[in-house]
C-alpha cells in the first residue's frame, strides 16, 4: 500500500481511491457546510430530574492482525487511521427501570457472540433481553467477529484462532463497559432534538459512477432516503453536557482500505467530542441498508462526512431540546421470518462449482452441515425492541441490514419522537421491505447466501411480520 503521511493519515491504494481531493473540491458548493460549534442547548422547561444517566467507553482496536470485516475478501490490517471503540449509555428511571444502549464500530456483531454476551449481563448485572441493545455501525474498516460473514474470506487455521480469541475479548470488553456504565449512573435531564444530514444517497436508484455528474449539474438525486440526524443528550445536575447519542441512514463504506478507523461515524464522534470537552458522543446506524456516502473512496470525503454529520448534530444542540419526562419501559420479541425456499443439497452440490469464492465456501459449509445430520430451519429468528422513554420519545430496534423504508414507514405511523435503529444484536442480512423485496436487486434478491444462510431469500411477507411485531411492542411499552 502506498502511503502519504499526513497528520498520521493513511491514503488507500490508488485504485480504490473513486475521486481525487481535487474533484472533492470541486463539489464544494454541494457539501459546504459551515462549522457551527457551540454549547448545547438545555432541555426546554427542565424540572429537577427524574433520570439517572451513566456512560461508559472503551477501545476495542486489535492489536493482532484480524481482517478487517467485509467487501468478501482477505484484508489484513496495515495501520490505524484513529482508534475504535465501543460506548455504552444506561439509563434509569425514577422508579429503577433500567435500559441500555450499546454503540460500537463494529462492521456486524453475529447472533453467537451477542447472546453470549446478554447471557452474561443477565447474570452479572440483572439486565433482561428487552433492555439491552447492542448496535454496530457497520463500519468496513473494524475487524471481524466471531461467524459473521464467515463465508466471505479464504479459510486460515491461524486468522480463525486470531477471530475467536479477539470475539472472546470483545464478549468480556462489552460486559465490563456495561457494568462500569452502571456504576456511573448518576442524576440527569434528557432531551431530545433533530438535525439534518443529506451526503447519504440511495444506492439503488443512483449509479454510483453517475453521482459526481449529476450533483456537479445540480441533477436531483432519486429514491427514498432519510436525512434526518436523530438527537438524544444527557445534561449533568450543573447543565453540563455528559453524553450525545446520534444517529444517521447510511453505510459506513466511505472507504474501502486496510486501515482501521470508525469511517464517516468515526470521525463526526471525533468532532463532537472536541467540540464539547467531556462529553461522550454515540452514534447509532438507524436504516442505511439501501444507503451509501457518495461519491466516496477517499479519506478526504470520509473527513467531510463525519464534519457534516457533526455540523447537523451541533445544529440540533443549538435548537430548544424537548425535555424527555419520567417514565421507562422496555419490550423486546423475536418473530420467526421464513425463508421462501431452503437449499437442497442438489443446489449445493452445483454450487460448489460456482465461480464466487463465496458461494462456492458457502455451499461446501453447508454440505458438511447436512453429512454431519443436520437440518435446516425453514425461518431464523428477528430481533425487534421498543423502548418508550417519558411520553416523548419511542426508540424501535430492528436487526441486521434494514432499508430506509422501514424508518420512514415507523416515523410515519408512530409520530414524532420516533427513532427507528437498524444494525441491532445481530447481522443476520439485508432485510428488505416488500417494495424493495418486489424490485429485488441486491438488497432485496437471492444473496442469502453471503450471510451464511440456508436459503438464498426471504419470504415477501417479511415486512408485514416485523411490522406487526414493532406494534405489538409499541402497544406494550405505550399502555
Amino acid at each position: 500500500m502506498t502511503r502519504q503521511t499526513t497528520r498520521r493519515r493513511f491514503v488507500p491504494r490508488s485504485t480504490h481511491v473513486a475521486l481525487s481531493l481535487a474533484v472533492t473540491l470541486a463539489f464544494a458548493g454541494f457539501f459546504a457546510v459551515a462549522s457551527r460549534v457551540g454549547h448545547a442547548a438545555e432541555p426546554e422547561a427542565t424540572p429537577a430530574t427524574s433520570w439517572k444517566a451513566g456512560v461508559a467507553k472503551v477501545v476495542v482496536t486489535p492489536e493482532k492482525s484480524v481482517w478487517l470485516a467485509g467487501y468478501g475478501s482477505k484484508r489484513p490490517p496495515d495501520g490505524k487511521l484513529h482508534d475504535l471503540w465501543v460506548k455504552v449509555l444506561a439509563l434509569e428511571d425514577e422508579k429503577g427501570r433500567r435500559a441500555v444502549m450499546i454503540t460500537s464500530d463494529f462492521q456486524g456483531v453475529p447472533k453467537t457472540m451477542s447472546d453470549r454476551v446478554f447471557a452474561r449481563l443477565k447474570q452479572k448485572y440483572a439486565l433482561e433481553r428487552d433492555q439491552v441493545m447492542l448496535t454496530f455501525s457497520h463500519n468496513h474498516c473494524g475487524p471481524r467477529l466471531g461467524d459473521d460473514l464467515v463465508d466471505y474470506y479464504p479459510v486460515e487455521a491461524e486468522q480463525v484462532k486470531l477471530v475467536d480469541e479477539y470475539t472472546a475479548a470483545m464478549v468480556e470488553k462489552l460486559v465490563a463497559v456495561v457494568g462500569e456504565s452502571l456504576s456511573r449512573l448518576a442524576p440527569a435531564r434528557l432531551g431530545i432534538g433533530a438535525g439534518k444530514a443529506t451526503f447519504a444517497v440511495n444506492r439503488r436508484n443512483n449509479p454510483e459512477a453517475k453521482v459526481p455528474e449529476l450533483l456537479a449539474n445540480g441533477t436531483p438525486l432519486v429514491g427514498p432516503v432519510d436525512h434526518s440526524v436523530p438527537v438524544l443528550t444527557v445534561m449533568g445536575p450543573e447543565g453540563n453536557l455528559v453524553a450525545v447519542l446520534f444517529g444517521y441512514a447510511c453505510h459506513p463504506t466511505t472507504l474501502s482500505f486496510t486501515t482501521w478507523c470508525g469511517d464517516y461515524p468515526g470521525f463526526a464522534q471525533l468532532e463532537v467530542e472536541q467540540n464539547h470537552p467531556g462529553a461522550t458522543a454515540l452514534f447509532v446506524n438507524t436504516c442505511g441498508g439501501d444507503q451509501n456516502p457518495l461519491p466516496r473512496r477517499s479519506v478526504e470525503l470520509c473527513e467531510r462526512y463525519g464534519h457534516l454529520l457533526a455540523t447537523a448534530v451541533e445544529d440540533a444542540l443549538k435548537q430548544p431540546l424537548k425535555s424527555i419526562s419520567s417514565g421507562l419501559r422496555t419490550a423486546f420479541e423475536y418473530v420467526e421470518l421464513p425463508y421462501l425456499q431452503v437449499v437442497t443439497r442438489k443446489e449445493l452440490i452445483a454450487a460448489q462449482a460456482d465461480q464466487s469464492p463465496i458461494r462456492a465456501r458457502w455451499a461446501t459449509r453447508m454440505l458438511r452441515k447436512l453429512d454431519a445430520g443436520e437440518t435446516f430451519a425453514h425461518s431464523y429468528p428477528y430481533p425487534v425492541h421498543a423502548w418508550r422513554l417519558g411520553k416523548e420519545s419511542l426508540v424501535i430496534g430492528l436487526g441486521a441490514e434494514t432499508v430506509v423504508d422501514y424508518a420512514l414507514r415507523f416515523k410515519r405511523e408512530f409520530g414524532p419522537g420516533t427513532w427507528v435503529c437498524g444494525y441491532v444484536d445481530d447481522m443476520i442480512s439485508y432485510i428488505p421491505s416488500r417494495r424493495v423485496w418486489e424490485e429485488g436487486g441486491y438488497e432485496g434478491g437471492s444473496n442469502l447466501f453471503e450471510y451464511g444462510r440456508p436459503a438464498l431469500r426471504w419470504a415477501g411477507d417479511i415486512e408485514d411480520r416485523i411490522a406487526g411485531t414493532v406494534h405489538k411492542l409499541v402497544k406494550q411499552v405505550q399502555d
